[in-house]
């Protein structure tokens, strides 16, 4: 019986095996969803414990705070970390603040506190909201902070927050010294005292007393009774049981030893943030640093700006001076000018970062080099912006506004931010931060001037750069005056292609005809030709990513651009050819471009696509095919190398579009770029190139580019004309005349031909001409319609004229330093070279005649040599 029975338990118990063989996977995949499921409910995510922000504190005294180099003194209060600046040689005083601020009527007291300050700093917040604190009112009022003297230089640390102010009075303090304390007062004094401390017996506590907790933080109490202040006494009862203590001899060290009976850790929800100066003596440089490295600030508050010495050399109501502004080629305001109702001076240095999203575009500001100024009596300096420029903006106001001074300084946006769209997920905006700050420093470099004079400050200027740039910013050779001829290759036309609407090459200028137009002007002795080709590769003008630069057949074969380039040369002519090296335009696979990967990103990680802006509304014209990306940076450089690779195969130089004129971040999660490491590989590009024996065209022409450029195009000469500025001057062309070729705008497309050749002869600029060999038919019913002047049949009589009498009269001045200028009224300017050639050039409608005798008429320009 037994023997029957283990057979049916043994089939039984092997069928069941294997079910559970055969179903083994299912069983394992269900146990791990379910101990998955079980983690997920249970899982409770660390909290992340806020770092606070440990603020510093000032342990020093009244006893001002000397460096001296011997060509500068640097005193410094310690009590406010302002300090005065005196120049050796010249016996003149600059102050990094206002002396008599308290005075100022015109001014509140959140202006007081701005005017006193050596720093002012802004926070924001996820929502955008700004918030603005001034070292004065923030900090050295407060006692947090500490000053680091060392060779030469003078270190302050400053915490800026909402930081309760540091009393000396016990905070704990036992019952038996509390007594010996008090009995020395009289006995209102005492009581006045006594009853904002709280007595701790720890045989007598209250049911509310929670024991653990008190022993925690006043561990002295488990043998002694103590006293401890109560935590909601105001500062102004603080200050009055200070000076109760003081009376009876109550000092700093005992404070000290009572402070350590207190471990009690207090919290505040007020931001406190950490922010660093370094004033160190070079020669005669003050040289100002800010390092990103030692800011300290909670991430949900992130530092937004930083401005550094926000009134050096601020101007009161009573000073004579002025204030200039890289507007332009440069221009001056005036102390106290009375333009109280216009707008503020401001612009950004190197241009608007295209890597920061915006919706809409009124106006852009931009400065091609970083570089500020205070002339007062004989006496001024320029302020150099150094590591971190490409942070900068420029700002500057009068007198007569919030207070009574006139001021110019640098604002650095320190953690850029981007607004996401949510729809209607939120009634506000909400703002995303970078996340790091990379390892730079904010440099500013104060350089002093004997005199008050605006081009002896240029010239300043220029030294810096010679210096800086040794080795590439030699005087030219040039002995005629440089021409820049725009060739407009090709342009894109939508054709129909099978009924298809398909976008096209439309030639303007073959080769061929370049290689004619060049001859021709050759022939009627127009030299010193610098020939910038436009749209001569991958679909024209808007041109298509250049991962391989391939000709266009409608214009000619690549031997045919061989033998332009070559043809060129024999008459004395540079060619250049032009490229796109930083965005993408009209490109898709079968270029080569794929947008998820070759696209710079956004703070957002979203790609960096951006828009046309309406001149009516704007607002982003987002319904159109113009749109385009910027580029990641790494792609950006491959793309440079590829031009200029390509253009010295074919024996021609390299002409940038926009390297050396656009500076852009790049946000990519794999490899971030910050811009001030962008505008460093930039240098380190273009001075590449130029070592490798490259001829190099650029725009605009940013400080840092043109070291190593042959020649700069459509430079902006002049700027935007604000209201609050008095004075136009050729500051940045003074600074490197002779060392650089440099045109304005093409004078045939430009919209005033004739002020753009008056433009020239003051700022010392070549002349630039846009040239196609079609007829303007050719560009209607295209984006190209700004080149309607640019026919050469049309225009060649005209330029002729321009350049034959431009050449004779100044053509011998472009190998000279510019050492002179003056504006001799509102219309009227005289322009000096090395040689003694002056140039006056009128602007007004009427004709001026100097006291010189000299009779400049209306709209012209004269040459006196």
């Amino acid at each position: 019986m037994k023997t029957e029975n283990k057979k049916p338990i043994k089939i039984y118990i092997g069928s069941f095996l294997t079910t559970i063989v055969k179903h083994l996977p299912s069983i394992i995949l269900a146990l791990i969803i379910v101990i998955a499921a079980i983690f997920v409910i249970n899982y409770k995510p660390a909290v992340e414990e806020k770092e606070l922000v440990q603020p510093y504190t000032f342990e020093g005294n009244d006893t001002p705070v000397v460096v001296d180099n011997g060509e500068l003194k640097l005193t410094m209060d310690p009590l406010t970390t302002a300090f005065e600046l005196e120049v050796k040689d010249s016996g003149k005083v600059w102050r990094s603040n206002p002396a008599d601020v308290l005075e100022d009527t015109a001014a509140l007291d959140d202006q007081k506190s701005f005017l006193q300050s050596p720093l002012v700093m802004s926070y924001s917040i996820t929502q955008g909201l700004e918030t603005t604190y001034s070292t004065f009112g923030y900090s050295t009022n407060n006692g947090i902070y500490e000053i680091v003297p060392g060779d030469n230089e003078i270190r302050v640390n400053y915490s800026l927050g909402n930081v309760e102010k540091e009393y000396v009075v016990p905070p704990v303090i036992t019952e038996t010294e509390m007594n010996d304390w008090l009995s020395k007062m009289d006995k209102k004094e005492a009581d006045l005292v006594k009853q904002y401390y709280k007595k701790y017996d720890i045989n007598k506590l209250t049911a509310k007393d929670n024991k653990d907790e008190l022993l925690a933080n006043y561990p002295s109490m488990e043998n002694e009774v103590i006293y401890v202040l109560r935590s909601g006494t105001k500062e102004n009862v603080k200050k009055t049981i200070e000076e109760k203590f003081a009376a009876v001899g109550y000092t700093y060290e005992n404070y000290l030893a009572d402070k350590e009976l207190d471990l009690s850790v207090k919290t505040s929800e007020n931001p406190v943030f950490n922010v660093s100066v370094v004033y160190k003596l070079e020669g005669k440089d003050l040289v100002v640093e800010v390092p990103l490295k030692d800011l300290e600030y909670d991430k949900e508050t992130p530092i937004y700006t930083i401005t550094p010495l926000p009134y050096f050399g601020a101007g009161g109501p009573n000073d004579k001076g002025f204030m200039f502004v890289p507007e332009g080629g440069g221009a001056t305001i005036n102390f106290n000018n009375g333009k109280t109702s216009q707008s503020s001076y401001y612009t950004n240095v190197y241009g608007w970062d295209m890597c920061l999203s915006r919706d809409a575009v009124v106006h852009n500001t931009r400065a091609y080099y970083g570089v500020y100024g205070v002339s007062e009596g004989n006496d001024s300096f320029i302020c150099i912006l150094e590591e971190g420029s490409p942070y900068a903006s420029i700002q500057a106001d009068i007198a007569g506004k919030n207070h009574s001074y006139n001021y110019v300084n640098a604002k650095y946006s320190i953690c850029q931010r981007e607004k996401y769209d949510v729809g209607d997920i939120a009634n506000s905006d909400i703002y995303e931060y970078i996340k790091e700050l990379p390892d730079e420093t904010l440099t500013q470099r104060y350089t002093f001037v004997n005199s008050g004079d605006y081009v002896d400050m240029a010239k300043c200027y220029g030294k810096y750069l010679q210096n800086k740039y040794a080795g590439y910013m030699d005087l030219v050779s040039d002995e005629s005056t440089p021409v820049a001829i725009e060739m407009v290759g090709a342009i894109d036309k939508v054709k129909q292609v099978v009924g298809v609407p398909v976008s096209r090459p439309l030639k303007l200028t073959s080769y061929k005809d370049a290689a004619n137009i060049v001859e021709d002007l050759s022939a009627n002795g127009v030299s010193n030709m610098k020939v910038k080709m436009l749209g001569w590769c991958n679909g024209g003008v808007q041109q298509k990513i250049l991962k391989k630069a391939k000709t266009i057949s409608d214009l000619g074969s690549k031997k045919d651009l061989k033998n332009m380039i070559a043809s060129a040369d024999e008459k004395g002519a540079e060619v250049y050819l032009n490229g796109v090296t930083e965005y993408a335009y009209d490109s898709n696979l079968l270029d080569g471009f794929f947008s998820f990967r070759d696209a710079a990103k956004f703070i957002s990680k979203e790609r960096a696509e951006l828009y046309n802006y309406s001149h009516v509304t704007y607002a982003q014209r987002e319904n159109t095919d113009n749109n385009y990306f910027l580029l990641h940076t790494d792609l950006s450089k491959k793309l440079s190398d590829v031009l200029v690779k390509s253009s010295n195969s074919l024996g021609a130089g390299a002409c940038f579009e926009d390297l050396g004129m656009d500076l852009s971040s790049d946000f990519s999660r794999k490899k971030t770029y910050s811009r001030e490491a962008v505008k460093n590989l930039q240098v380190e590009q273009l001075k590449g190139y130029a070592d490798g024996g490259s001829k190099l065209m650029i725009n605009m022409g940013n400080d840092y580019a043109i070291p190593f450029c042959s020649m700069v195009t459509e430079m902006d000469l002049r700027g935007s004309e604000y209201t609050i500025l008095d004075e136009c001057v050729p500051f940045f062309q003074i600074a490197v005349h002779g060392r650089v070729d440099y045109t304005g705008n093409p004078i045939n497309i430009c919209g005033n031909a004739e002020n753009e050749v008056l433009y020239s002869a003051e700022y010392g600029a070549g002349l630039c001409f846009s040239f196609m060999e079609e007829s303007s038919f050719a560009t209607q019913k295209t984006l190209y319609t700004d080149y309607y002047g640019s026919t050469y049949d049309s225009w060649k009589d005209k330029m002729l004229g321009i350049y034959n009498r431009y050449n004779a009269e100044l053509g011998h001045t472009f190998n000279q330093e510019m050492v002179g200028h003056k504006n001799l009224n509102s219309d009227v300017s005289c322009t000096e070279y090395a040689d003694g050639t002056q140039v006056y050039v009128n602007y007004g409608y009427s004709d001026f005649t100097t006291d010189e005798g000299v009779k400049v008429p209306a709209r012209d320009y004269i040459v006196k040599r």
